[in-house]
């Protein structure tokens, strides 16, 4: 079977100037056409709460990068997400979004019609049918250490399909053992369009996330066309003991391509090559489900902001 490639570069800056040509160089590297005239991509950010700290959202300089190199291409180009608080749409205003995207023809679709998928874990979940619709679905996660999980790249960002409120509600349901709900967040992977994962490692959430960690300059960039092999790439890069990413073992226990190191190609960097960042995850993990105050707080604010 072929390898599965992960392209990994240096860069330290969010600078369109230098991020665009990587960005281009990592898009051929990945096989993708010059001309993406008629396609339709949809770029999936990490908008997590319009009153977050910026570090925990996907950057806006970030965004517009990618965004102008699929326009250049000639594809339509659109954003969106359904984050747990609030509206893509607040979200979007509040964190400089706008102000990044001025200028580019990139259209923001809201995700509010649900479409019930069973997952292969056995559940059901409410899922945003704009999310699917598109012949690309690009990822654009940002890395950050996170309190429950461990660390949050591409496996996780895919969590911003299901439908607002519903992802609090499957953190209370689900929550209670760590490895189902990993193997949940896992599932969604199979209901997406073709993939392909852009990471923002450049500047990077240290020790907590997803909201109160500290910043760390990684200076990574790094592209591969799924989530998981990216996730794996990215557990070497950071220097992270696999076992303590609940993510990571589903994926192995699934046995899902990607999830093994010998599955992978590094055309550009290596992992070794970022060695010694000092990242760090939570010492000890927190409980998965949301305290009940929490979804109540999460179901109004959504509903204020509607």
């Amino acid at each position: 079977m072929p390898k599965i490639i992960v392209c990994l570069r240096h860069c330290g800056t969010y600078s369109g100037a230098t991020l665009k040509p990587l960005l281009h160089e990592q898009l051929d590297q990945l096989g993708f056409a010059c001309d993406l005239s008629s396609k339709k991509i949809l770029l999936k950010p990490n908008l997590i709460s319009a009153g977050a700290p910026a570090l925990a959202c996907s950057n806006p300089l970030f965004v517009g990068a990618i965004a102008d190199c699929f326009l250049s291409r000639g594809a339509k180009v659109f954003i969106g997400d359904s984050p747990a608080f609030g509206t893509a749409s607040h979200v979007l205003k509040r964190q400089g979004f706008s102000t990044a995207l001025s200028g580019l023809a990139v259209e923001y679709v809201p995700f509010k019609t649900r479409v019930v998928k069973k997952l292969s874990c056995g559940i059901d979940v409410g899922v945003a049918v704009e999310a699917l619709d598109c012949d690309y679905f690009v990822n654009i996660p940002r890395i950050k250490a996170h309190d429950q999980m461990g660390v949050t790249m591409a496996v996780k960002n895919t969590f911003g399909i299901v439908l607002g409120s519903r992802k609090a509600w499957l953190h209370m349901k689900h929550g209670g053992s760590r490895q189902f709900f990993a193997e949940m967040i896992l599932d969604l992977q199979e209901l997406l369009p073709p993939t392909l994962v852009l990471a923002d490692g450049i500047e990077v959430m240290n020790k907590r996330g997803p909201m109160k960690g500290s910043s760390l300059q990684l200076e990574c960039l790094a592209a591969a066309r799924s989530c998981v092999a990216l996730d794996r790439a990215m557990l070497e890069v950071l220097e992270i003991d696999k076992t303590r990413i609940p993510l990571a073992m589903a994926a192995e226990r699934q046995r899902v391509k990607g999830a093994n190191m010998k599955e992978l190609d590094f055309p550009q960097k290596a992992p070794a090559d970022f060695a010694g960042s000092g990242f760090r995850i939570p010492a000890k993990l927190i409980p998965v489900p949301f305290q009940p105050f929490r979804f109540l707080r999460s179901s109004l604010k959504r509903m204020l902001s509607s």
